[in-house]
């Protein structure tokens, strides 16, 4: 969506809105540990994000990698700034086709700040040599499909007055090119930027202004910023800060009271903004800190539209419905499924002529590197061992499985201790989800979509267990109707006892003025897909060690003889009925092996 579509609406209903930049770093594992770090950080409810195009245009490639990645992968709306600094014209068009691929609908149009290595601005040949200049380029060549936006300065407000008109004309000359709205550059004058907005009103400027929010992190950063950007210093800041220069964590604390300050008083004075653009400088702290000294915080409907992040990429943003085995998986899921043509209605499910690509083109590897994982995981020697970590994993003690980058979800936490016994039974579980019956759309744990909604889901556990156990299992499942299953080996041998051909809905919500959204299914033809990636990451588990060793002997032997298992018990209303069948079949599988002396036996590998 425009930025300037979302600001208009969150006017109307009246509500506060907030977004995040970002800047692209320099190295590889900098790229992976911000983009972490920005799907962690969506969780703090931003309309929208932008992405910096790095003084002297030179990470230009990083700044379209990491818009197609923000819109396709994390979900997020994002902004592209485009410079004209070492930018030719071709160039240009280039870094806008990419963007207009990957969905996005919203550029931040700057001149630029001079090549590295020069202290004057100059254009490349057969660049741009104003911003205005690229500004009508974007819509000679690309009409309304963009939102273009400019910079706006509220420090030329304490320029001389011949220079201060100045700028507001050039200002004006920009806007009137064709500029939805205006971000401006950081300050820390509450004034100063008040009284520029009412130039910038009075010039006849009537587009949205979003003031641009840089969080105090330390006393040298901050120093440093309002030095480069020649930024004006309140007394009191300085008279605040300073006693504290040596305290980083003071520092920021103070910094963020301050910064806060600022913010209310700017939402207050009756400007006509209900917005605030934060300056992260790719840190998490600065600014969780200043929303929660706002209490800014997000509205579920922001964060989950849906209970996975939708993609923003044009042909999937009607997508609504997927398969539930890649829950944890989501970048997997969608690399798997780029090269479909369609998502009809939104519903993968009724696409059956689309195959899903081969492992090999997204490629499965573990995050953690052979030292991490180590660290994390430690050299299991029995299958006790094993099943403790994947208990751990479920109680929240352990940060990641392999099948699990991030740590269990909070919805886990219902359902922690009786997956916390499944897996000392034997049942290695690696995915699962809790029953719910109506729990509202703003719940903090199960909601998801828009207001006033109530949203359902059936009880559904996977798996991975020996064949005995599996027996044992099975028979008791029959004898509840409302149970159906999919058994799968590593063959792909597939057994079931469900009769339809169709997907099993075990998500969905009821909004007001709305069809019922069904985004989550369990169905075949995924689940025999899902099954070759499930595995193969139990062998890459088991290649971090030696070959020889206990460990990776153990680890083989488990992901070569066990089966690959989801359940799902269809009465949603019964939250405790799908682990009933688990607990009897693990009684009785520890019954049939105990020692002669009336011990059980040592935990080995469930066969």
């Amino acid at each position: 969506m425009r930025i300037s579509k979302k600001i208009e609406q969150s006017n109307k209903e009246g509500k506060l809105w907030w977004s995040f930049e970002y800047f692209p770093p320099r190295t590889a594992q900098g790229l992976q540990n911000l983009l972490d770090r920005i799907k962690r950080m969506t969780a703090l409810g931003p309309e929208f994000i932008d992405i910096t195009w790095n003084a002297g245009g030179r990470t230009s490639d990083l700044t379209a990698h990491m818009v197609k990645t923000c819109q396709g992968s994390v979900g997020v709306e994002t902004c592209m700034h485009l410079t004209c600094t070492n930018m030719p014209k071709e160039k240009v068009d280039i870094a806008l086709q990419e963007a207009k691929k990957a969905g996005c609908r919203n550029v931040l149009a700057l001149r630029g700040d001079p090549p590295q290595g020069k202290d004057e601005w100059e254009a490349v040949e057969g660049g741009f040599v104003h911003g205005i200049d690229l500004v009508k380029h974007i819509h000679n060549e690309y009409g309304d499909y963009f939102d273009i936006a400019v910079a706006g300065f509220p420090q030329f407000q304490l320029l001389p007055p011949a220079e201060r008109d100045l700028e507001m004309k050039y200002l004006k000359e920009k806007v009137d090119a064709g500029v939805n709205f205006i971000f401006t550059q950081m300050f820390y004058d509450v004034d100063v930027f008040i009284d520029w907005v009412n130039a910038v009103r009075a010039a006849g400027i009537t587009i949205p202004i979003v003031p641009g929010i840089a969080p105090v992190q330390t006393w040298n950063g901050f120093l440093k910023a309002t030095s480069l950007a020649n930024t004006k210093i309140p007394q009191f800041f300085l008279d605040a800060l300073e006693p504290y220069k040596n305290d980083d964590e003071k520092v920021r604390e103070i910094g963020t009271k301050l910064v806060a300050d600022m913010c209310r008083k700017i939402l207050a004075a009756g400007l006509g903004i209900q917005g605030l653009h934060f300056y992260t400088m790719n840190l998490e702290k600065g600014t969780k800190m200043l929303l929660e000294e706002l209490n800014l915080t997000p509205r579920v409907e922001t964060i989950k539209p849906l209970p996975w992040r939708q993609s923003l990429t044009p042909n999937r943003r009607q997508e609504n419905i997927r398969p539930i085995f890649w829950a944890n998986r989501a970048d997997s899921y969608l690399s798997r499924t780029e090269n479909w043509d369609e998502f009809p209605n939104g519903r993968f499910g009724d696409s059956r002529s689309p195959a899903y690509g081969e492992l090999d083109g997204y490629g499965i590897w573990l995050k953690q590197t052979k030292e991490e994982a180590l660290k994390l995981w430690g050299e299991p020697k029995t299958f006790g061992d094993v099943a403790s970590l994947f208990s751990r994993f479920c109680l929240g003690s352990l940060k990641a499985l392999p099948w699990s980058n991030q740590a269990a979800s909070s919805e886990t936490s219902a359902i922690a201790l009786q997956l916390a016994k499944m897996n000392e039974l034997g049942f290695l579980t690696i995915n699962s989800q809790p029953a719910v019956n109506g729990a509202r759309s703003d719940d903090p744990q199960f909601g998801w979509g828009p207001s006033n909604g109530y949203v359902y889901q059936k009880a559904y556990l996977e798996f991975f267990v020996g064949p005995q156990l599996l027996e044992l299992l099975l028979a008791h499942i029959e004898h509840d109707s409302n149970m159906t299953y999919y058994v799968i080996n590593k063959q792909g041998d597939l057994r079931t006892n469900t009769h339809s051909d169709g997907p099993n809905a075990v998500t969905w919500g009821v909004f007001p003025g709305k069809e019922i959204v069904q985004p989550t299914v369990v169905e075949a033809l995924s689940f025999m897909a899902w099954k070759d990636e499930a595995y193969e990451l139990g062998v890459k588990w088991a290649n971090i060690y030696e070959a020889g060793t206990p460990s990776r002997k153990l680890m083989m032997e488990i992901f070569e003889s066990s089966c690959l298992v989801n359940v799902v018990h269809n009465d949603f209303k019964d939250s405790q009925a799908i682990f009933e069948p688990f607990f009897k079949a693990g009684a009785e599988y520890t019954a049939q092996h105990i020692n002669g002396n009336g011990s059980a036996a040592p935990k080995a590998l469930p066969n």
